[in-house]
């Protein structure tokens, strides 16, 4: 059986792959390496895990707000015959 996945859902899941494995390898490993003791690694996890979602929660309601104010995203992407 082959699944019919649209391009658009390969990038976006491409993306959001990338995205975490970066914050994971440049961010949340040397976080938690700085520390000794488990509860500050713990601390330190849960804060830098309560910022990549603010930074996100962001990033989406900014977007939101655009789409919900312009009404038109063509011009965002020059090729997409606009």
């Amino acid at each position: 059986m082959v699944l019919a996945i649209s391009t658009n859902i390969w990038l976006f899941g491409t993306a959001t792959l990338v995205s975490l494995s970066a914050f994971v390898g440049l961010i949340l490993i040397p976080a938690m390496g700085s520390y000794g003791r488990w509860p500050e690694k713990m601390a330190v996890g849960f804060l830098s895990l309560f910022i990549f979602g603010t930074l996100v929660t962001i990033g989406v309601l900014a977007g939101i707000y655009y789409v919900l104010v312009t009404q038109d995203i063509t011009d965002v992407f020059p090729w997409s015959g606009g």
